[in-house]
């Protein structure tokens, strides 16, 4: 902006060299257009100015929402990812075979309980039918009922 101001100042300069009588029409033309372009050029260094401070300003509230977006998406991206380990988990579980205790990894959904399951470490039937009237027993009476299973078979 100097530059301008500094012809601005440059052609007031040759003006008063002159000696321009304000009282003839033709020279009190030109003093008029070099007073308001003298003003044209302040208000121009001003916007300039302000401008330059508005550049600073929004660049500084870029800055921050930059900051501000990357630990809310960086968040959501956290939270979300459990979300869906956790889904997998759900879908996912362990069944531990009746026969040979082999701990194994089932999709509730791929099983069809009126198909036989074969268990891949001892080639027996995951799910063994119950005798009639019989009743599922709590888990540690299973256990233990396995256990004497094993030995029967193994006599």
């Amino acid at each position: 902006m100097s530059k301008l101001t500094d012809r601005i100042s440059y052609l007031q300069g040759l003006a008063e060299g002159m000696k321009l009588n304000p009282d003839k029409d033709s020279h009190r033309l030109i003093l008029g257009i070099l007073d308001v372009l003298g003003d044209v050029g302040e208000n121009i260094e001003a916007l300039a100015e302000s401008h330059g401070e508005l550049s600073e300003y929004v660049e500084s509230i870029d800055e921050d929402l930059a900051d501000l977006e990357a630990d809310l998406y960086d968040d959501e991206n956290e939270d979300t990812a459990p979300e869906t380990d956790d889904e997998e988990f759900e879908s996912t579980i362990e069944y531990e075979c009746p026969h040979c205790g082999a701990v194994i990894k089932i999709d509730p959904d791929d099983v069809d309980f009126d198909e036989d399951s074969i268990c891949p470490e001892c080639g027996k039937d995951l799910f063994p039918e119950l005798p009639e009237g019989a009743e599922e027993e709590p888990d540690e009476e299973a256990d233990e009922e396995a256990d004497g299973e094993e030995s029967d078979d193994d006599e």
